[in-house]
């Protein structure tokens, strides 16, 4: 009892040196002022500010509660770096608090100019939310930042918690000289870790504090096509343990079935419809003739669904719980946990069982199997069970579930049958109770994920060009057209296409466009008309050149540089154009590229020509699969690409008789 009184008396020692050391101190404390002289390495010149010092020291107490000191300091090497003078911090009304904010600028002269409570702007963490527990502080110097300045802020939270387990980066894409990250337990209390993306890192351990350092952390090279962050920089994750057999406030997660339970208990009761809601998913599947297409009309009312979020008590699970699936049907909004609720309401109402699925939005690579944990998600979506009869790009074979169709009712842009690119491939949460567990999202292949592209086009003998495009999209390339045009106002969505036909058409002019989006078969449909006074360049009055490459494809690849730190991530994709070009009379082709096929494990692509009959037949395909592919395949990726990118370059020369 001594020793663990002797602990929490350091602990709280510690905090409130802390704190005083915070209270009113207009000059940098010492940590600080000796930061801002330590020596630089030399970097390159893409390189605008260096973290010189980050640390955190976490003490928890038995009952969930915990207290948090930041320290932080960073060099600003640059103007384009001053955008790091900057502290936040989010904090939940309802269970956390920032006891204490202050920050200080070191500027070269040795002048120094401290922040505090009036520099402090408060701000909501979203825009979206009618009312949300989680906030944001954030303290700003980073108009008064100059190079050769040195920033540095500590930061003191309190809050309660329920899960004894978190998540600590070591950096994000800047150099760091100094992380830490320590962690102080009550008597008898252990922490444990896993490293990503480094060798495993053993903690130093002193009495109930344990303590993970890292030092001289080169920069994350920013590269095209690269892995997410959570994927490059070190991070760890660490588990809290109390002694055998101890009742405690904080919960804990020892495989996914655990963590599969502790959704269920949360989403369950919430799940329950009510006559209206019974009435109303009968209306909506009236002239359904098969599971699938009553599976669409219920997805569709929940992507109707008007999202507003409205999260309370967030610290203690809030933010993993739906609102009851009656008041979302009633009031007719809610967050991406609620449209999934209400939409597994709706089904169960007609006798079709679903379930929630916790999943991270934005990042496939993030979750971490090896760590059975709900902070792994920021994301809801749904699990269908189906029969043998529903085919879809999305139906995946759970061991124990059986045959279940993935759908995001969130996002209003993508129907079922497909899935957001940015959560294909990721692993997964089905909250399913005991029978939950750890699943692989689908990945749709390259064709359902197509665009198609016919182009007829006249050219006449002084360069002009009139040409109609007919374009039908498929899957997330129609995702892609859709969300463009239904975010942008009519004359924002003109000017996009006039852009992207200017592109390789200067000085076109854009007679038509044409949009149309069908709900029912994903397909989204683009048909432009224009004419270009001058796409074919006159040369002498005697020959006539032009690329027969009309227009440019939506997305490319551009892999520029030589050397590559990262590997490449592909998604998939599919394209295939068709150009006739009627040539001009009197004229008769004298220079024609040589068709090409490139094959790669990654990826097909193909480039063919052809005159008949006073036209000019011009095809391009391609077709790339879902890829990481390595640093040391980096040369093959690039020239693939470098190829691409020089066939659809390539100029058709004509000569007059």
């Amino acid at each position: 009892m001594l020793k663990k009184n002797i602990a929490y008396i350091s602990q709280t020692i510690l905090l409130a040196m802390a704190l005083s050391a915070l209270a009113f101190a207009d000059e940098p404390p010492a940590w600080l002022k000796q930061a801002s002289t330590t020596s630089l390495p030399t970097y390159g010149k893409d390189i605008h500010s260096v973290v010189l010092h980050d640390e955190i020291r976490k003490t928890i107490e038995e009952g969930g509660k915990i207290k948090t000191v930041s320290w932080h300091a960073v060099k600003i090497i640059t103007r384009e770096g001053r955008s790091e003078a900057r502290a936040s911090e989010d904090y939940n009304t309802g269970s956390s608090k920032v006891k204490e904010m202050r920050a200080w600028l070191i500027r070269p002269s040795g002048e120094v100019r401290s922040y505090g409570k009036k520099e402090i702007i408060d701000l909501a963490w979203t825009d979206n939310d009618v009312y949300n527990d989680s906030r944001l502080k954030v303290l700003s110097a980073a108009d008064d930042a100059e190079p050769g300045s040195v920033f540095g802020y500590e930061i003191v939270t309190e809050e309660q918690q329920i899960f004894s387990q978190f998540l600590h980066f070591f950096q994000k894409h800047h150099p760091v000289l100094l992380s830490r990250v320590t962690v102080g337990l009550p008597q008898g209390w252990r922490a444990e870790a896993l490293t990503f993306n480094h060798a495993k890192l053993d903690p130093q351990v002193s009495g109930n504090s344990y303590t993970w350092e890292m030092r001289n952390l080169q920069p994350v090279e920013l590269e095209p096509s690269s892995p997410q962050l959570s994927k490059l920089v070190t991070h760890i994750a660490v588990n809290i343990f109390p002694p055998e057999a101890k009742s405690t406030m904080l919960r804990g997660f020892g495989s996914w079935k655990d963590v599969s339970r502790y959704a269920s208990e949360l989403s369950d009761p919430q799940a329950g419809f009510n006559d209206s809601m019974s009435t109303k998913a009968r209306e909506l599947t009236a002239n359904a003739k098969t599971e699938f297409e009553k599976i669409q009309a219920v997805g569709r009312h929940a992507q109707n669904v008007n999202y507003i979020s409205i999260q309370v008590d967030v610290g203690r699970g809030g933010g993993h719980r739906p609102h009851s699936a009656v008041d979302v049907f009633n009031k007719n909004y809610g967050d991406c946990k609620d449209k999934a609720n209400l939409m597994r309401a709706m089904l169960k109402s007609l006798g079709i069982e679903a379930y929630p699925v916790m999943i991270f939005s934005g990042d496939p690579n993030y979750v971490k199997p090896e760590w059975p944990s709900p902070h792994q998600f920021n994301h809801c979506i749904i699990a269908v069970k189906v029969s043998d009869q529903t085919e879809a790009a999305t139906v995946i074979k759970h061991p124990t579930l059986g045959r279940l169709l993935i759908f995001d009712p969130t996002d209003d842009d993508t129907p079922v049958g497909d899935l957001p690119d940015h959560e294909q491939g990721s692993y997964a949460l089905v909250a399913a109770g005991e029978a939950g567990d750890l699943v692989k999202m689908p990945v749709t292949p390259p064709e359902a994920n197509r665009m198609e592209r016919t182009i007829e086009a006249v050219l006449a003998a002084d360069g002009s060009l009139k040409a109609t495009v007919i374009e039908r999209s498929f899957g997330q390339a129609a995702v892609e057209e859709r969300r463009l045009f239904k975010r942008a106002a009519r004359p924002q969505y003109q000017k996009y296409i006039e852009r992207w036909i200017t592109q390789t058409a200067p000085a076109a002019n854009v007679l038509k466009a044409e949009p149309a989006d069908s709900s029912q078969t994903g397909q989204f449909a683009l048909d432009v008309e224009f004419s270009s006074p001058g796409y074919a360049k006159v040369m002498r009055d005697k020959l006539l050149v032009f690329k027969p490459a009309i227009v440019s494809r939506r997305s490319s690849v551009f892999l520029t540089s030589t050397k590559r730190t990262h590997p490449v991530v592909l998604e998939a994709e599919a394209y295939k154009e068709t150009v006739k070009i009627k040539l001009p009379e009197n004229f008769i082709v004298d220079e024609l590229p040589e068709a090409a096929e490139l094959n790669q494990p990654f990826g097909n692509y193909a480039v063919t020509y052809e005159v008949k009959d006073g036209y000019l037949i011009f095809k391009r395909s391609l077709v790339l699969k879902p890829s990481v592919i390595p640093v040391e395949q980096y040369t093959a990726v690039r020239n693939f690409f470098g190829q691409i990118l020089g066939a659809e370059q390539a100029p058709v020369v004509l000569a007059r008789k």
